[in-house]
C-alpha cells in the first residue's frame, strides 16, 4: 500500500506530461487489474448479494430480515455482518435482485465490473469538469482512479460507493452545464443508492441558482427557475423511487436510511475522533461531541460562503472531507466521497489534506 501511494504522488506530479493516452492507458490496465483480483479485504459484497437473496429466492425483506435468517443460502458463509439487516439504499436494493438468479461467484464479478466501470465513469466526468474549470483534467483523473484505497476497496472490494458517487457527479456535472432538472434527478438516485450522498445536497441546491462555469446563463424552461427545476427533478425521481420501493418493501426500506445514520452509534478504530481520544486518553464519547458539534459549525460556514456567492463545489469538497473527518465510523473505501469532488475543486491546501488522509487510512482493515 505505501509503495502504491509514493507510485501515485509521483504519477499525479507527472500526469501533465504524460500524455492522455499513457495516462488513461495507466488508469484502465489498473482498474481493470483489481476488478479481476480476488475480492479484497472487506466482504461487503457478498452481502450486497445475500440482501438480494433474501428477497428473491427466498422471499423475505432484507431491510427486515438480516443474513442469519436464511444461513443455508451459499452467500451467507461469505458474510460478515450477518445480524445486520440492509442499510442501502432502496434503488441499489432493487437494482441487485436479479443477481439473486445467478451463482454467488458470478454475481460478486457482475458487482466487481458495475465497480470498475464506476469508478472509471467518476474519472471521466472529474476529467472533463476539471478541464472546464481551468484544471489539469489528466492529473483530476488520475487523482481519483489510481488512489490506492480506491483501487483496493472500492474495486478490489466491490463496494457500491463508486455507482454511488458516480450518480452525485453526474448530478454535479449536470447542475454546472445548467441542466438543473438532471442534475436534481441524479441526485436523487445518488441518495437512494447510498444515503451518504446528501452531504451535496444544500450545495447543489445553492449551486443551482448559478449559471454554468463558462458563464452562460440557466435557460429558464416553462417559467420554472434553476432552483425549482433541481427540486422538480430530484422530487420526480424520489417519488418514482419511493413507489417503486413501496411495492417491494412496503415502508420498510426507510429503516435503511436509519441503520446508515445508526453507524455513528458505532465506532472504527481508524476514526480520527477516536484516535484523537486514543491518543490523548480522553472519553471518546466527549471527543466525538467535540468533533460533531465542530463538523456543524463547518457545514453552517461552508452554506453561509457560498450563499454570498463561494464556490459551491469547492466547498462541497471541503463538506465531504469534514464529514470523515468528524465521523467515528470512518472506513477506507469512504474516501471515494471526496476525491472527485476535491479533484475539480480548484485548492491546493484541500487537496494536500486528502492525500494526507489517504495516506493515514493505508493501513485500515488489513488485518495484520
Amino acid at each position: 500500500m505505501w509503495v502504491g501511494f509514493a507510485a501515485y504522488l509521483g504519477f499525479l506530479v507527472a500526469a501533465p506530461l504524460l500524455g492522455q493516452r499513457l495516462v488513461w492507458g495507466t488508469i484502465a490496465v489498473f482498474v481493470t487489474a483489481f476488478a479481476l483480483a480476488p475480492v479484497l479485504l472487506s466482504h461487503d459484497v457478498y452481502s450486497y448479494v445475500d440482501y438480494a437473496r433474501l428477497g428473491v429466492r427466498h422471499g423475505l425483506d432484507p431491510y427486515v430480515h438480516p443474513p442469519l435468517a436464511a444461513p443455508q443460502d451459499p452467500a451467507y458463509a461469505e458474510v460478515t455482518w450477518t445480524g445486520t439487516t440492509s442499510a442501502y439504499g432502496p434503488l441499489f436494493t432493487l437494482a441487485t435482485y436479479p443477481l439473486a438468479w445467478l451463482p454467488v461467484g458470478i454475481a460478486v464479478a457482475v458487482l466487481k465490473t458495475v465497480a470498475a466501470l464506476s469508478v472509471l465513469g467518476i474519472a471521466a466526468v472529474a476529467s472533463r469538469l476539471a478541464a472546464a474549470r481551468g484544471i489539469d483534467p489528466l492529473r483530476a483523473a488520475a487523482f481519483v482512479a489510481l488512489n490506492p484505497l480506491v483501487l483496493v476497496h472500492v474495486v478490489g472490494g466491490a463496494h457500491n460507493d463508486g455507482v454511488t458517487m458516480l450518480l452525485a457527479m453526474l448530478a454535479v456535472a449536470a447542475i454546472l452545464s445548467a441542466r438543473e432538472l438532471a442534475g436534481g434527478a441524479a441526485l436523487s438516485a445518488a441518495i437512494a443508492t447510498k444515503a451518504a450522498a446528501a452531504f451535496i445536497a444544500p450545495f447543489a441546491l445553492l449551486g443551482a441558482r448559478s449559471s454554468s462555469p463558462t458563464g452562460r446563463k440557466a435557460v429558464y424552461l416553462s417559467g420554472f427557475r434553476p432552483v425549482g427545476r433541481f427540486l422538480a427533478g430530484a422530487g420526480l425521481a424520489a417519488a418514482i423511487v419511493a413507489m417503486a420501493a413501496w411495492v417491494a418493501f412496503g415502508w420498510d426500506w426507510l429503516h435503511g436510511f436509519g441503520l446508515a445514520g445508526e453507524n455513528q452509534s458505532r465506532t472504527s478504530y481508524m476514526s480520527i475522533p477516536i484516535t484523537a481520544a486514543r491518543l490523548t486518553g480522553l472519553d471518546p464519547d466527549a471527543v466525538r461531541l467535540a468533533a460533531a458539534i465542530l463538523f456543524a459549525a463547518a457545514i453552517a460556514f461552508l452554506l453561509i460562503w457560498t450563499w454570498r456567492g463561494g464556490d459551491w463545489v469547492r466547498a462541497a469538497a471541503w463538506a465531504a472531507l469534514a464529514l470523515l473527518l468528524a465521523t467515528s465510523w470512518l472506513l477506507p473505501w469512504y474516501l471515494i466521497w471526496v476525491l472527485p469532488l476535491v479533484a475539480i475543486s480548484r485548492d491546493r491546501p484541500l487537496q494536500l489534506l486528502t492525500l494526507a488522509l489517504t495516506a493515514y487510512q493505508l493501513g485500515a482493515r488489513i488485518p495484520l
